[in-house]
């Protein structure tokens, strides 16, 4: 690859490394630890994730185990879950908090499904914005004479093939996710 397009590259795996992390968190009927990840708990007044807190574990398909190490930040995690927008009631018993993930109905599936596609669609928007950016700055360098017109067109069509296999790999990535929520 060439390295003046190194860099749009980097964007463009980043654009697809946080729709991953957000696909991660998207409840799909099953037990996921990474649903927490956004859920910080008030530690000694300071917001801490739950995994610093505790360890977390799936101990069966649609139940997650969440174990403090610290038995006076059971409460705190609790009610750090209960307000969150997972709509999970966790259950808490003197020394774990269990929560149980309800099977998702028809519907519901079908509303995670179009989140699933409206996040990869937020994404390609990201990758051609990145495309647009990277092709102003080589038309920027041509009128500054920095490359020849040659060299942009041939960078362009280069920025193109890596938007497309981008926005490809965004698909695969949607349609995998979209399987695993019907499927359950």
């Amino acid at each position: 690859m060439n390295e003046k397009l190194k860099v749009y590259n980097d964007k463009m795996e980043k654009t697809i490394s946080v729709l991953e992390t957000e696909y991660g968190a998207i409840r799909a009927g099953r037990a996921n630890p990474a649903v927490l990840d956004k859920i910080q708990v008030d530690y000694y007044g300071t917001p801490t994730p739950i995994q610093s807190l505790a360890a977390i574990s799936v101990s069966e398909a649609r139940i997650l185990v969440i174990q403090p190490w610290d038995k006076s930040t059971l409460k705190a995690i609790e009610r750090s879950i209960q307000k969150s927008d997972l709509g999970i009631n966790p259950a808490n018993d003197g020394s774990v908090i269990r929560i149980v993930f309800p099977p998702l109905t028809e519907e519901r599936r079908k509303d995670i499904c179009k989140e699933v596609h409206k996040r990869g669609e937020d994404s390609k928007v990201a990758i051609r914005a990145i495309r647009r950016d990277a092709n102003e700055k080589l038309k920027a360098k041509k009128k500054a004479s920095e490359i020849s017109e040659d060299e942009q067109k041939d960078l362009e069509e280069q920025i193109q093939k890596m938007t497309d296999k981008f926005c490809k790999r965004i698909d695969e990535i949607a349609a995998k996710k979209e399987k695993e929520i019907l499927e359950i």
